[in-house]
């Protein structure tokens, strides 16, 4: 059975949806819980990096000095072995700062249902193939990659944020929007009396009802742009053989 390798940072996140298409590909999914001083495993057995988002940013090396294993533990899966890599919001941010490109706090920051729009030249890249338009979807960042590493393609952009997808080659892919949002991750939210809390700090009281009554008709469509990502990543990374 293959192997991910999913790197976490907050308690409470998941891969959400990414979930059940590890378990239809026999992809086994072994978490790291580096916020509380697990150590990454031997990159040699796994087949993908799967890096989650978190509330740290790329540069607060000094609160949370496991950042600099993690960035080091990137270059090397996605340069040195160039093997199959997906990162969310703050892994898209990780795999461009590791790669030298350069994050930033946004001018404004997007949480909640936004819309992002596939670059032209990205419809034809094999990460990104059969998508084009926009695309509605789940935010919630307040830092941006403000440069992309070099020789990496920009695949998707928004209002607000200029480089919300990089692919490197055909292996590698970093996405700003939360792809792995659910239905069953939004819905947890309730549970978790610190996320309301933020969502309404961030947006006004009561914002999970209203943020739940706009998500929530979307989610089919969210989940066929996610599914075709990552079926596009599994063929053109090889992870599918």
């Amino acid at each position: 059975m293959k192997k991910a390798l999913v790197l976490q940072h907050m308690n409470h996140d998941t891969p959400g949806r990414f979930l059940d298409y590890f378990v239809e590909d026999g992809i086994e999914p072994r978490s790291v819980r580096l916020w509380e001083g697990q150590a990454i495993p031997p990159l040699q057995d796994y087949d993908l990096m799967f890096v989650l988002g978190g509330a740290m940013d790329v540069w607060e090396t000094g609160e949370h000095s496991w950042l600099e294993g993690e960035k080091q533990a990137i270059r090397e899966w996605v340069s040195e072995r160039a093997k199959p890599y997906i990162g969310l919001c703050l892994g898209h941010q990780l795999l461009a700062d590791a790669l030298g490109g350069e994050v930033g706090l946004a001018r404004e920051g997007e949480v909640g249902v936004h819309e992002v729009t596939v670059n032209g030249q990205a419809e034809s890249h094999a990460l990104f193939a059969g998508l084009s338009g926009t695309h509605k979807v789940m935010q919630w960042h307040h830092a941006e990659v403000k440069a992309a590493p070099p020789g990496a393609s920009v695949l998707a952009s928004s209002p607000r944020a200029a480089i919300q997808a990089i692919a490197v080659d055909d292996h590698a892919l970093g996405l700003q929007f939360h792809a792995e949002f659910s239905a069953q991750t939004v819905a947890s939210w309730e549970s978790l009396p610190s996320y309301i809390a933020s969502l309404d700090r961030e947006l006004g009281p009561g914002a999970y009802a209203r943020v739940t009554a706009e998500a929530y008709p979307l989610m089919p469509r969210m989940s066929a742009m996610t599914r075709r990502i990552y079926d596009n990543l599994k063929r053109a990374s090889g992870l599918a053989r």
